[in-house]
């Protein structure tokens, strides 16, 4: 199926969103990277803040399909399927093209809880976590949404450290503590 120009516009703007950040890439940026005029860029959004939440939408459509589909791969079953989040989160950050996690800059440089931009950031790591709470359902931990919150803290937790570049391999010792926390819940504790 072909991809309309609005598509197409969506998915440049993305790619250049998250290499540069949002605030610090105006539309004449966009204009030269993208190769696409101005004019069709208002043609199809009447501000750059609802570009970026097009780009917001994208980008979690496409992350949540990758990792959710990776874990599958990974793993067969619904527990180990949680662990394998963070096997798949480590082969992102060894990619050439990693650069953080879009959500986490849109909020940074977004911080009004109530602006459009914060609010599809947060979204994503909502509907991330509310799948990682079925996940957490199908494999019979107790209190899944509180397993998937935890797994979320790590899974956050981890981009940072990557992003930062303080840690070699972030994922994998984020995976150990998961590992932990399924224990615990498995063995009906409550942790500290």
């Amino acid at each position: 199926m072909a991809r309309s120009k609005r598509d197409e516009l969506i998915q440049k703007a993305t790619d250049i969103f998250y290499r540069r950040g949002f605030q610090a890439t105006g539309m004449d940026t966009l204009v030269v990277e993208a190769g696409i005029s101005k004019t069709s860029i208002y043609k199809h959004f009447k501000t750059k803040d609802d570009l970026i939440v097009a780009t917001l939408r994208l980008r979690d459509e496409f992350l949540r399909g990758w990792l959710f589909r990776r874990m599958a791969e990974l793993a067969s079953t619904p527990r180990d399927q949680l662990i394998a989040m963070f096997d798949a989160l480590d082969e992102w950050f060894s990619e050439p093209d990693f650069h953080g996690c879009m959500f986490a800059k849109a909020c940074s440089e977004f911080q009004d809880p109530d602006h459009p931009i914060n609010r599809e950031a947060t979204a994503h790591v909502a509907r991330l976590s509310a799948q990682l709470a079925e996940i957490a359902d199908r494999a019979g931990l107790p209190n899944p949404n509180d397993i998937a919150r935890r797994l979320s803290l790590l899974k956050e937790g981890a981009v940072v450290m990557a992003t930062m570049g303080h840690d070699s391999r972030p994922a994998l010792e984020a995976k150990a503590i998961a590992l932990g926390i399924l224990r615990e819940a498995e063995a009906g504790r409550t942790p500290v």
